[in-house]
């Protein structure tokens, strides 16, 4: 596997993410993840953007983290938000999310990010066991979907 640095509206970005919105839509039947990101939120030393490419070239798996501080959203100074981890239904089963988790880490903690935190759902255990078998503890919500029931949040310090 093979992970870049890509900007978010990168056309495999994009192809990547209207995938992960297609499955939020199944898992619960609404219109995907409302959360407002913009391009320039994964900009380096602010954020970053990655994408996992296979041997053939084809982009695999994707994430990225922005920078996030004391909000009235609930953020805290020194966090690092999860955004669109995905990896594609083919391939999943490899290990390729924990090692895009990973990557995004160090990346975060290389910025001086002090804590990695992400929302999730209920009826995404896959996502919920990926983040607390590496070590993400429940956290005070936060976010847009922070008053949401089938929201969960999880934090990790790095």
């Amino acid at each position: 596997m093979n992970i870049r640095r890509v900007r978010f509206d990168h056309p495999d970005a994009v192809k990547l993410n209207d995938e992960v919105q297609a499955e939020y839509h199944l898992r619960y039947g609404d219109g995907g993840d409302a959360t407002t990101l913009d391009a320039t939120d994964f900009t380096p030393p602010r954020g970053v953007y990655l994408i996992a490419y296979d041997e053939h070239d084809h982009p695999v798996a994707t994430g990225g983290w922005r920078s996030q501080d004391q909000n009235d959203e609930g953020n805290e100074d020194g966090d690092a938000e999860l955004k669109r981890m995905y990896v594609v239904e083919q391939v999943r089963g490899q290990g390729l999310a924990r090692r895009m988790l990973t990557a995004l880490e160090d990346d975060a903690r290389a910025s001086g990010r002090l804590r990695m935190v992400l929302e999730t759902g209920t009826k995404q255990p896959e996502a919920i066991a990926l983040y607390t078998s590496s070590g993400y503890e429940p956290c005070t919500k936060f976010g847009y979907y922070r008053h949401h029931e089938e929201s969960c949040c999880f934090a990790k310090k790095l």
